[in-house]
């Protein structure tokens, strides 16, 4: 078996990206192959060997530093919410201390432990440090063949002057480009005017013509990109590319507590603020340097009042703020492009050849594909391939294979670029690396030719050895690794596929539907790299009314969100059937593919439960909302006998609706917020009462949120009658459409869903309430059948959820990089007393649990309060029978923490399901027998 050491996090500003990307490959490397090795490095370049627990945490902050290890330094107004922050914030730290830090999650190594460690590295760091060439410079000289480009490639992907000059020479079209050096541009500083960069602004406006593109040279590919529309835009862009910021000193004082803090949390965002460590002044300056956010506060108070105390009026001045050890020397500005932008993934065939896989079209809703756009579901669409005649797409395909030979590019690279309405390609941004989350181009496209991202990763592995060979470094222990890698990849075929076939149901009609693609993808890529289980990816569509399911192909389970699958199947469904391009490109790929796929590639495939019982042993439901955790779908895949995941059909009618759990619980002694039901027939008789009613009930703040929808779903805090009456209207709503006004009242971000019901639930908001301390948990939990056929409930140790705003959002519990949380929650300073309150919540969860016949895993929401005594108070939120399973959600950081890892944990729910079906299948029968021994 191949040892495969995956690099992760890096310097970066992209490190959380990476950190995830590193996940995925962990998770989706074929456990019959390869064994996995996470190397994760440091902002400080410290190379450690993680315990794999660490990988499941939601962000690198959750772990690393150490949580013990950051001194708790809050902003005044929120004592109990600390600064997130990175290892550079705790200072200048020697390299025993750097040592005892790694030494917490993992052993720090050397490049040249690397050998003994693994066989191959497979990179999934970004931006500097990792797709430069330095880490496979570092490579190269220990010995190690890597994933991906080389050297001297890799230093040309990051460098985007290098490859614009690169490109002209070469003739390829390019958008016209200027290069702002930084000395130049910070020379036109003033105190009290900024003229000299207005000139300089007019001056480039003049010479592209404006809208302009800003970006940091040096950076991954969506970090420091700005569209400029105007010649005042363009100043602030070329600051944010360079990573400096003005603070102006009447600006400043005028702020208060609370936006200080916030200000500087924004400066300290390593994706769209500068970052720390922060110098105030320039380079060339000896200026005060600021690694921490307090400090960063603190020593802005004092040259803010430094500067309006001095002898000229100091309202016009500034304070500059830049980056220490990640700014640029330089920024490009390039001419806007107007045209359809697309992304084109290029690998290498077994014989060394460019193939360009079908490129995807993205589709924005604003002007430039930035690091939020590309990483969030719902920001963008990704439309693959182009809705373009056969012709052009083929055309796109082949100038991007010319410049992957022009760069000398190997093993495979991200090409970007636009087509615009008279039918020119502009080819933009070339990159080695491509991101490795689930839903990215790199594993999107790579489905269009038949290949999951198991497959893919192998097939990368393999083409990576090769290119390795080729490059002539090792070669006799390379050629080795290629070797052992064949003959076990034939070995599996000859065998065939012997796994125990598994439904994953994902998608559905709620507003958490695109979580549920997420949730389920996860499912399906633990499942299809484990040695155990083939899973079959089954879609569900329709509504309440009426619902069907699909076998997807994993072309169409890669694509972008619930609606993209769901329009995909109507597509095909009107007889539309494939691109054409699509089956050209495939059979290009088949020397590619045939060693690695096992299966080609098909359209969706309509199946009724009876035939999906006739296929698979048993149904993992990763549906969020209605159906799903309602019991609906349980209760039907009783009748055919499949055994699924979860509670039963009776526990789960219950924890769907909010209202009802509430009143269970506190029936039986369990501390939930006051609530009421309020429905919309109220509404409709007398609105002005039905305000009145709530507001006298409940007062302002108060927490409204829809009875039986996911537990995210339209969860909000409202705060005076015009949200409340916002809320309402929009919840009950007659059309599917959103009232614009309605949503500018509760900020509702862009692209986010609000469901239409006749009823929600309001509740009081729970706070402090006078507490010694007070935080929100999630707890998980798993069933255990006992030999006596009992249950047991194992409850994890709960996560501390730390949200931006009101309530967590869906981005902050489910998507990686976004939200914080600590494992295990930190009740209490002392460990011994951190542990007593532990054993008190998860003592009340495992009642709640029992309360409600939750079976399988679950995951329950609640608020803690700690008295200045000591009690422990335990307010429920509520209940999720079916949680979601994206893989940055904090129930994976739970179980990993009880020894299990994620295929683990899905392998016990999936035995759970079985065992529950068996003892069923048991009782019914004896319950037959002795019917029949009454009668005779």
């Amino acid at each position: 078996m191949i040892r495969v050491g995956i690099f992760f996090g890096g310097p970066s500003r992209e490190r959380e990206i990476s950190f995830a990307g590193g996940r995925t490959v962990f998770d989706n490397l074929d456990k019959a192959l390869f064994a996995a090795v996470p190397v994760f490095v440091d902002s400080l370049g410290n190379f450690i060997r993680l315990e794999w627990q660490y990988l499941y945490k939601g962000t690198i902050r959750d772990f690393y530093p150490p949580p013990a290890a950051v001194p708790h330094l809050a902003p005044p107004e929120a004592a109990d919410e600390p600064w997130q922050v990175y290892i550079e914030s705790l200072g200048e730290l020697t390299h025993h201390q750097q040592d005892e830090l790694a030494r917490a999650v993992g052993e720090p190594i050397q490049p040249r432990d690397f050998r003994a460690l693994f066989n191959f590295a497979f990179l999934t760091l970004h931006g500097p440090y990792g797709e430069d060439g330095a880490i496979q410079g570092v490579l190269d000289w220990a010995g190690i063949p890597y994933s991906g480009a080389g050297l001297l490639p890799s230093a040309i992907g990051i460098d985007k002057v290098a490859q614009k000059q690169l490109m002209q020479k070469m003739g390829f079209p390019t958008p016209d480009f200027r290069v702002i050096e930084e000395t130049e541009w910070n020379r036109f500083f003033e105190e009290i005017i900024d003229e000299p960069r207005f000139l300089a602004c007019h001056r480039i406006s003049e010479e592209l013509d404006l809208p302009v593109v800003v970006k940091a040279p040096h950076q991954g590919s969506s970090i420091g990109v700005t569209v400029a529309k105007s010649e005042g835009e363009l100043s602030g862009a070329i600051d944010r590319a360079l990573f400096q910021q003005q603070v102006w000193v009447r600006e400043w004082t005028g702020l208060s507590m609370a936006q200080k803090s916030q200000f500087v949390r924004q400066i300290a965002d390593i994706r769209s603020g500068i970052g720390l460590p922060v110098q105030l002044g320039f380079a060339d300056e000896d200026g005060p340097i600021a690694h921490h956010p307090a400090q960063l506060l603190a020593l802005l108070d004092r040259e803010v009042a430094r500067l309006a105390e001095g002898e000229r009026p100091g309202l016009h001045r500034a304070v500059m703020l830049r980056a220490l050890t990640s700014a640029e020397s330089q920024v490009l500005i390039e001419q806007f492009i107007h045209g359809r932008e697309f992304s084109c993934i290029v690998v290498e065939t077994p014989d060394g050849e460019p193939l360009a896989l079908p490129p995807t079209e993205i589709v924005k809703g604003q002007e430039v594909f930035d690091y939020r756009a590309k990483y969030l579901p719902g920001m963008a669409r990704k439309v693959t391939p182009m809705n373009l005649p056969a012709a052009d797409i083929q055309r796109i395909r082949e100038r991007c294979e010319e410049l992957f030979r022009a760069f000398q590019f190997s093993v495979y690279a991200r090409l970007d670029g636009f087509y615009t309405a008279s039918g020119e390609i502009f080819l933009n941004d070339p990159n080695t690396t491509s991101g490795m989350l689930p839903a990215s181009f790199f594993f999107h496209q790579a489905a269009e030719i038949g290949l999951n991202p198991s497959q893919l990763i192998t097939t990368i592995i393999r083409t990576s050895l090769a290119a390795r060979a080729r490059e002539g470094k090792r070669v006799h222990q390379v050629r080795g690794l290629l070797g052992r890698l064949d003959a076990a990849l034939e070995a599996r075929q000859a065998q065939g596929d012997t796994r125990t076939p598994v439904a994953v149901v994902l998608g559905g009609y709620s507003s958490e539907r695109h979580i549920s693609v997420e949730s389920g993808r996860n499912i399906y890529e633990k499942l299809a790299s484990s040695a155990k289980y083939r899973p079959v990816p089954v879609f569900l569509s329709g509504s309440s009314a009426s619902w069907r399911l699909h076998v997807l192909p994993i072309n169409l389970l890669l694509k972008d969100n619930a609606d993209d699958i769901r329009d995909q199947i109507r597509h095909f469904e009107a007889g539309h059937g494939h691109h054409p391009v699509l089956d050209d490109i495939a059979r290009e790929a088949a020397p590619l593919t045939a060693r690695f796929a096992g299966e080609s590639l098909r359209a969706p495939r309509p199946i009724s439960l009876e035939e999906l019982a006739q296929e698979v042993k048993a149904v993992f439901i990763a549906l969020h909302g209605r159906p799903g955790e309602d019991g609906a779908l349980q209760r039907e895949l009783e009748k055919v006998g499949l055994p699924y995941n979860g509670s039963g059909a009776d526990a789960s009618a219950v924890t769907i609706n909010k209202f009802v759990t509430n009143q269970t619980l506190r029936r039986h002694g369990i501390r939930v917020a006051d609530h009421q039901l309020v429905t919309r027939a109220d509404w409709q008789t007398d609105a002005e009462a039905f305000y009145a009613a709530i507001e006298r009930n409940f007062g302002f703040p108060l927490i409204a949120k829809p009875a039986d929808d996911g537990c995210s779903s339209a969860v909000k805090k409202i705060v005076n009658q015009a949200e409340l009456t916002a809320f309402t209207r929009l919840m009950f709503r007659d059309q599917e459409a959103l009232d614009a006004a309605d949503c500018a009242v509760l900020k509702l971000s862009r692209g986010e869903e609000f469901p239409r019901k006749t009823e929600f639930v309001v509740e009081t908001l729970i706070g402090p309430d006078g507490a010694r301390h007070f935080l929100e948990i999630t707890g998980g939990l798993l069933t255990h059948r006992l030999p006596d056929g009992d249950i047991a409930y194992e409850v994890f140790e709960a996560s501390e959820a730390l949200a931006t705003g009101a309530v967590l959002s869906l981005e902050e519990k489910f998507l990686a990089g976004e939200g914080q949380n600590i494992t295990p929650a930190r009740y209490a300073p002392d460990s011994a007393e951190r542990q007593r309150i532990s054993e008190e919540v998860k003592k009340e969860l495992r009642r709640v649990a029992e309360i409600l016949h939750v079976e399988g895993y679950a995951r329950i929401d609640a608020f803690v309060r700690v008295r200045p005594t000591g009690a422990v108070e335990v307010i429920i939120i509520e209940v999720n029978s079916l949680p979601g399973m994206t893989p940055a959600t904090c129930i994976f950081h739970q179980t990993a923490l009880a020894g299990y890892s994620p295929y683990e944990f899905i392998d016990r729910i999936l035995e759970f399901g079985r065992t529950r079906r068996a003892v069923e299948i048991s009782s019914s029968s004896s319950s037959s027998s002795s019917s029949s021994s009454s009668s005779s």
